[in-house]
Order: structure tokens, then sequence, then C-alpha cells
């Protein structure tokens, strides 16, 4: 949480009376108690996808299904998070539904799975590494969907 919220210090998860935990934290400021609701969107959704990604091994799902997590995260915590991504993967199964270009450089081609609607259908493709070698020498996997040469963009 550190390297994506610097301000952050720790959670503050005691169970109240009821057993209920209550999400609280303190920032490095101050001994002030601070509720969820006192995050940015993208900080509290950053929260609870490492929370899910960070899990024990054994503890993990067999498939972890993620539409769109870039929405409302800062550009360093996308990269930390497709870390969190790349690190759950070796035990479980990851799929994430992006339309972030940014996100796409940390992975590899041959871990891509482009959608395009053809005829009212959706038709998927792994990317090609072999076939993509050439264009990797000069561009980046978010060039090359910005060029339009991956597909899965409108047409």
């Amino acid at each position: 949480m550190r390297q994506v919220a610097p301000f952050f210090r720790d959670f503050d998860l005691a169970p109240d009376a009821g057993r209920k935990v209550m999400l609280t934290w303190r920032g490095h400021t101050s001994e002030y108690e601070f509720g969820p609701h006192q995050l940015s969107d993208g900080t509290l959704r950053f929260m609870a996808m490492a929370a899910l990604l960070l899990q024990p091994e054994e503890d993990l799902p067999r498939l972890i299904v993620l539409d769109e997590p870039e929405l409302g995260l800062h550009p360093f915590a996308l990269n930390v998070f497709a870390g969190l991504v790349q690190q759950a993967s070796e035990h479980c199964q990851v799929l994430l539904a992006t339309q972030s270009p940014q996100l796409l450089d940390n992975f590899e081609a041959d871990q891509v799975i482009v959608v395009d609607m053809v005829g009212g259908e959706s038709q998927f493709h792994r990317l090609d590494a072999e076939g993509l070698r050439e264009w990797r020498e000069d561009y980046s996997l978010s060039d090359l969907w910005n060029k339009n040469v991956l597909g899965g963009r409108p047409s």
C-alpha cells in the first residue's frame, strides 16, 4: 500500500464487540483513524485488488476475473498492480479485461488475447510473439495497440 499511497501508514482492523471488522487506517502525519470514505476511489480499488491478489496461495481461487482494473488507478499504481497479477498468476489463472495500453505494457505478447467484433460476434485471438518480433524491436505493445496493429479497437 505504501508504494501506491505514500501517506498510508497501516491498517487498524480490530473487530468491534459484534466481531465485525471495519476498514480503518492511519496515515503518517496523524494518529487520527480514517475510514474507507476518506480514500480516493482508485486507492480503495487498489486496496481491494491487492487484498485479493495477495492472499496465501492455498486461499487463492482457481480463477480471478477483473474487468477494467485500471479504472481510477494512478499510472504508477497500475504498474504495481500488474506485478501483483504476475505474482498471483503463478498459483491461479488471472483474466483481465482492459482498455489500458499502459497495463498491456506490463505483459508479454503471448499473454494477451485480443477481442474483435466481427459481424456482431466476438472473435478472440492470442497475440503471436514471434509474428510481432520485428515490430517489438521498435514499439511497445501499447504503441502497437494505439497504431491498431493488434486489433481490438473500433473500426
